[in-house]
């Protein structure tokens, strides 16, 4: 890609799936047939956040690991300047988006793709955890039953 003029690397880069991606996909669907209810690539929040709980005001961001850079400084020396640049915006957009979250009153989760697919229950978990830890009526439901809530959102 590296031989590419900027017009063809931008075409390039408009197919890439940025939505609706198979790993988001997929903890969508576990969490939804677990009883969550969630808003996906909600547009009015800084990001887009991959799935949205608006009542417990948390955001959970599904990371691929090359296109969000995770451990970028072990390999980015590897990359051509254009990918190096672009993966290191990529990164400082998702700090800032997560700050703009926070200062909203937001929760931010960011479950990164080698996660998922190293232990996916261990993902779902987490979520479950911190949906519990965030709702008063999440915490008197687990504390009252001991059992995961259903339809809680």
């Amino acid at each position: 890609m590296d031989n590419l003029t900027k017009a063809q690397r931008s075409r390039c880069m408009r197919n890439v799936r940025t939505r609706h991606t198979d790993i988001e996909l997929r903890l969508a669907t576990a969490l939804r047939s677990a009883g969550y209810r969630f808003t996906l690539h909600s547009r009015d929040l800084p990001g887009s956040p991959d799935l949205v709980f608006k009542e417990a005001r948390i955001a959970v961001f599904v990371d691929g690991d090359f296109w969000h850079g995770w451990r970028l400084p072990a390999w980015e020396a590897k990359l051509s300047a254009f990918w190096r640049e672009k993966l290191r915006r990529n990164r400082q957009r998702d700090t800032a988006t997560q700050r703009k979250l926070r200062q909203r009153g937001w929760q931010v989760l960011r479950i990164w793709e080698h996660q998922l697919e190293r232990d996916f229950a261990q993902c779902v978990s987490r979520v479950e955890r911190k949906l519990m830890a965030g709702t008063p009526l999440m915490k008197s439901l687990s504390l009252r039953t001991g059992a995961r809530p259903h339809r809680g959102h």
